[in-house]
């Protein structure tokens, strides 16, 4: 999630919260690395995958470290073999220390709509202001139900 009407619709379809880790994880005070940060805001649709479902599913932006993994996946590596490939120590070579290539780089599918690195208090504001908007665009009724 990372806009105030994708929350509002989450609310309306039964949830309690939501995760915004994407759209904070592109945060002016993130720790992730500029390099990573900036790759988010210009990517287009389809740039992430969801890799490593033999471990712990994850949703990569391709780069050359996940061609490694699509390949071995492909050819069906086993979970072991996956291990080996991620190592230790990976997605901080990609997210926190900026090696766009070799690095594990993990995002959420929203990403692509994140277009710009802001501070927390922006973002803040923006999620509210944007929920607020989408709750006023209800019908009374929708609002009653809600």
């Amino acid at each position: 999630i990372a806009s105030g009407q994708s929350m509002l619709a989450a609310m309306i379809l039964g949830a309690d919260g939501v995760q915004i880790g994407s759209r904070f994880a592109i945060s002016e005070e993130s720790s992730a690395h500029l390099h990573f940060k900036r790759l988010v805001t210009q990517m287009g649709e389809g740039e992430t995958r969801l890799a490593l479902k033999k471990l712990a599913p994850v949703r990569l932006i391709k780069n050359a470290f996940f061609e490694k993994v699509d390949e071995s996946e492909k050819r069906g590596a086993s979970a072991e073999e996956l291990k080996e490939l991620l190592g230790k120590g990976r997605a901080k070579k990609g997210i926190f220390e900026g090696d766009l290539e070799n690095g594990e780089l993990e995002i959420g599918q929203v990403s692509t709509t994140i277009q710009e690195i802001l501070p927390v208090n922006t973002i803040m504001e923006n999620l509210i202001s944007e929920y607020q908007l989408a709750v006023k665009g209800l019908s009374a009724e929708e609002r009653f139900n809600f």
